[in-house]
């Protein structure tokens, strides 16, 4: 399961998985974002928020991920990975070659920071 907060205000979205991945969770990030795309032209970013990594459902799932990244990775701007696990060091790594988005990797604790920094503000 996933829970996905937009606000449309900074264009920005919060995502916090609470278990493995499912082909569903990124029908409804999906869901979710594109309407404030298709008003705004984009999104300013992303913030995947999750203690650690939660792995996937199942194969279909790792595709669905793909599926979703190669159809919105020209449209968000930034992802922040707010997260202790070692795994959003290495997804930055092997995702910067395909993603056009800016990734940067933040402490669990500092969902605000990371926030800030999607929205477009300077972190300090």
């Amino acid at each position: 399961m996933l829970q996905v907060t937009l606000n449309k205000e900074d264009h920005i979205a919060v995502v916090e998985p609470d278990g493995p991945l499912t082909d569903g969770d990124f029908l409804l990030v999906a869901n979710t974002i594109d309407p404030d795309i298709e008003t705004h032209g984009r999104l300013n970013g992303i913030v995947v928020h999750a203690p650690s990594f939660p792995g996937w459902r199942s194969a279909s799932a790792v595709l669905s991920q793909f599926r979703f990244l190669r159809a919105h990775h020209r449209k968000v701007c930034r992802v922040a990975l707010a997260t202790d696990s070692v795994a959003a060091r290495i997804a930055k790594v092997v995702a910067k070659p395909f993603v056009q988005a800016e990734i940067r990797t933040f402490p669990y604790s500092e969902l605000t920071k990371a926030t800030h920094w999607v929205a477009g503000e300077a972190v300090h």
